[in-house]
């Protein structure tokens, strides 16, 4: 009886009030949760960290959970049980998924069916788990928002953290010319190995004008900017006629001069994968699954984690200096 007690509770990461890495809190007592209809339980292998769930975390991004809550979307394992109606999946499946109902960062993860895809062998459970929201994210991106077509530039800015290099390699599976920013060596290497043609580091004060040098008059054609709250103004001055910047990421305020928007009739465009509607969803995903088997979208894992150092993997993927692949918790 004490075992079969044991085995209905799971190591989970709790958080019961908003703030700063503090508040996530591993415990060892938390219940397993039971897939209703339509959901499946998964034994996490791996889970994704993405900066979105520290905003959350924080208290500051637009939607709030009710609290306490288990963060995580990212999840990489193996179905443990499934629920009425789901015909899909079966126990024993290796699955990554796009979002979780019950919260990734632990031991046993509950997901709706339709937000879960199957993991092919040739892709480790930490590959997985950097799929789901920087695939969908920057898919979503370049071509649902974007507009992008096969010819055009892009200038991926951050191309060396999870979003980056999934829109590095989907720009140039899909024929693109593609030109990405990163912060140090090793990432201006990882972002070449990884689509683009060229890559520029943006510690350099005069990395713009070089930018503008690659491109020539015309500028690029589609900017994805993962700190706009920096970048924003250089963006609107790097960008062609009816050329748009993609703002996936944002710390903070910035200062623009929307005249500069006038002068090429250029856009600037927000992007949540939130937003996404069952049908967009279900595009990103035919997308994403066709570029695995085709075997141009390799996930590049950065730092890996244990569950116990979760505060430490918040801490890093805001202030380390110089991301190199999507950041992973491991269970």
């Amino acid at each position: 009886v004490a075992m079969a007690a044991t085995r209905n509770v799971m190591r989970a990461v709790r958080v019961f009030q908003f703030g700063g890495p503090e508040v996530l809190k591993l415990q060892s007592d938390v219940l397993v949760p039971i897939p209703k209809e339509n959901q499946v339980l998964i034994k996490v292998h791996a889970c994704g960290v993405n900066p979105v769930e520290t905003y959350i975390r924080a208290g500051t991004y637009a939607r709030k959970p009710a609290l306490p809550y288990t963060p995580g979307s990212d999840v990489a394992g193996v179905i443990e049980s499934v629920g009425e109606h789901v015909t899909a999946f079966k126990k024993g499946d290796r699955v990554f998924t796009l979002e979780t109902v019950s919260g990734g960062y632990a031991e046993y993860a509950v997901a709706a069916a339709n937000r879960v895809f199957p993991l092919p062998d040739k892709l480790d459970f930490r590959q997985g788990a950097a799929i789901g929201v920087p695939y969908f994210t920057a898919y979503r991106a370049l071509f649902q928002k974007g507009c992008a077509k096969a010819g055009e530039s892009v200038l991926v800015h951050g191309a060396s953290g999870g979003v980056g290099l999934a829109a590095c390699q989907i720009a140039r599976a899909c024929g693109l010319k593609v030109l990405g920013t990163a912060g140090t060596e090793e990432g201006m290497n990882v972002i070449l190995r990884n689509g683009a043609h060229q890559a520029f580091n943006h510690r350099d004060p005069n990395y713009t004008e070089r930018i503008k040098a690659c491109t020539g008059p015309g500028g690029v054609d589609i900017i994805i900017e993962m700190l706009s709250n920096i970048n924003l103004d250089a963006d609107l001055q790097l960008l062609s006629y009816a050329g748009r910047v993609m703002v996936v990421g944002c710390r903070g305020r910035i200062e623009i001069n929307p005249r500069d928007t006038m002068s090429k009739e250029s856009s600037i465009i927000g992007v949540s994968l939130f937003l996404a509607t069952e049908e967009e969803r279900h595009e990103c995903a035919t997308a994403i699954l066709d570029g695995i088997e085709a075997g141009w979208l390799k996930p590049v894992v950065g730092l890996e984690y244990p569950l116990e150092k979760v505060a430490k993997a918040h801490e890093d993927i805001i202030c380390s200096s110089g991301a190199r692949g999507k950041m992973v918790l491991l269970l």
